[in-house]
């Protein structure tokens, strides 16, 4: 099946556009943007944020001004989306944008250097096609089918189309109940402790939690001091025992980084000695490939349920569910996005 036939991707329709194009965002993903404009010659006209933001201040040469700035100077013009929200305000207002100008979603990967477009679809098109063929569900092949349309082409109404609660997978997949043994990988401050004891009504057979970063390590503890049978371990997931370099931003961005801080990074079955688990999420900031390298025992033998997060290299949306194929083929694969723009928060759910 051809996910793109007859469309035209995001940075050839901005490679052709005779309308002025304006960055809107000035953080990371705004930085990837204008890199990859640089390799195909896309000259943007300015960089716009929103009003609170916009405080005199330049971004890579160009002054930030307001869109109602550039409204009353150029008039029409494209919309470069290059920020990322699940705040239900913050994406009411960029699609408030959208009904204003003409808004696209350059898709450029969390981490790892593949762009989505042409070139990389039609070299993993044979590997799209039998991660599709894996989907255990209609909705999940229509997300699949969606969530490759919107990466390629930046538009948000693929996104919109494909949807749904968070609730709708606990509820409709996953199906926790009390007697869980949950592995959390990536457990920031407890927040997603906090997810999973919501759908178990607050029982549990036991919780076993990887958090790298100190801060979130330190916030992590103090919100699980009143749990029983818990197990936290300041580590990264990975598919060795070793040191890693990880950056020293707080919060969910704690990642691998050759300019970071050493960390200790440990496998899953290294740590968990055999101990079955039914259920784990991991959100381990592109590592995830090799995290499920580091707890192929785990997979192997006891086939927990998974809520794995699919969005921060281009390739994950097939790339991880062949690899857990190839570990366990019993796994039936689910896929789900939540509210998010651009397509963070698209996970893969397997049973």
């Amino acid at each position: 099946m051809n996910f793109i036939e007859n469309l035209t991707s995001v940075w050839e329709y901005l490679e052709n556009t005779n309308k002025p194009i304006l960055l809107y965002g000035m953080g990371d993903g705004a930085d990837k943007v204008l890199a990859e404009f640089d390799k195909r010659g896309i000259k943007p006209f300015g960089v716009m944020a929103s009003d609170d933001f916009v405080r005199g201040q330049s971004f890579h040469g160009f002054k930030v001004k307001r869109m109602s700035d550039f409204e009353s100077e150029l008039g029409d013009f494209i919309v470069a989306l290059c920020f990322a929200s699940q705040l239900e305000d913050v994406m009411a207002h960029i699609r408030s944008v959208g009904e204003r100008h003409e808004l696209l979603v350059p898709s450029v990967p969390v981490f790892g250097d593949n762009i989505f477009g042409r070139e990389f679809y039609c070299e993993n098109e044979e590997s799209f096609n039998r991660a599709y063929s894996l989907l255990a569900d209609d909705l999940s092949r229509r997300v699949f089918e969606d969530i490759i349309r919107f990466q390629f082409t930046g538009r948000i109404e693929y996104l919109d189309s494909c949807t749904t609660d968070k609730d709708e997978a606990f509820e409709n997949i996953l199906k926790l109940n009390g007697d869980e043994a949950y592995l959390d990988l990536g457990a920031y401050n407890g927040d997603t402790i906090d997810e999973f004891l919501s759908f178990t009504g607050g029982k549990y057979k036991s919780i076993t939690a990887f958090e790298p970063s100190p801060k979130s390590f330190l916030k992590l503890k103090e919100h699980c001091a009143e749990l029983e049978n818990v197990s936290l371990w300041q580590l990264a997931s990975y598919n060795r025992n070793t040191i890693l370099r990880f950056n020293t931003k707080s919060g969910r961005n704690c990642a691998i980084d050759q300019d970071g801080v050493p960390t200790q990074a440990a496998r899953v079955d290294s740590i968990l000695c055999g101990k079955r688990i039914t259920y784990s999420k991991l959100d381990v900031e592109g590592a995830e490939k090799e995290t499920f390298e580091g707890m192929e025992n785990t997979i192997r033998l006891f086939k927990p349920k998974l809520n794995i997060a699919a969005y921060h290299r281009s390739e994950d949306i097939y790339a991880l569910i062949l690899q857990l194929y190839a570990l366990n083929p019993d796994y039936r694969f689910y896929l789900r996005h939540h509210p998010y723009i651009p397509h963070w928060d698209t996970n893969i759910y397997c049973l």
